[in-house]
């Protein structure tokens, strides 16, 4: 384990560390890909089912039917996103600049980057930028 100096003093991760990085985005952009196929199918998935229900509860069960649409949509957008930044990532570690705070140019501590692995600011420099919104 390194020493809390040694920490502060590095400017950027070892190759090493990189590909344990690397292992953690693709293992996170298979999951969030097999997540967005499943809300991908439940949106076009989701024009049928109301044929035998009573004419009443027919257009509740549609009006249902489209907030769920609507709703499954907004969340496959997200993972897009999700995927697209895990994606970016990847082409930092490529790159030589992952974990490399934009804003400070600080390293992103270690934990941060296990959590939350596409990450490009500290958690300091991110309040800091919501804060001058």
């Amino acid at each position: 384990m390194e020493s809390k100096e040694k920490q502060v003093e590095k400017n950027r991760y070892s190759p090493e560390e990189l590909q344990e990085f690397k292992a953690l985005i693709l293992e996170k952009i298979a999951k969030a890909e097999k997540d967005l196929e499943m809300l991908q199918q439940a949106v076009a998935g989701s024009e049928n089912d109301v044929s035998d229900t009573a004419p009443t509860f027919k257009t509740l069960e549609e009006g249902s039917n489209v907030l769920l649409k609507e709703e499954n949509q907004k969340l496959a957008a997200r993972q897009q996103k999700f995927i697209r930044d895990l994606r970016a990532a990847l082409i930092r570690i490529e790159n030589g600049t992952y974990g490399i705070c934009q804003a400070t140019g600080k390293l992103i501590p270690k934990e941060r980057l296990m959590i939350v692995p596409h990450a490009t600011m500290t958690v300091e420099a991110k309040e800091a930028s919501k804060k001058r919104r």
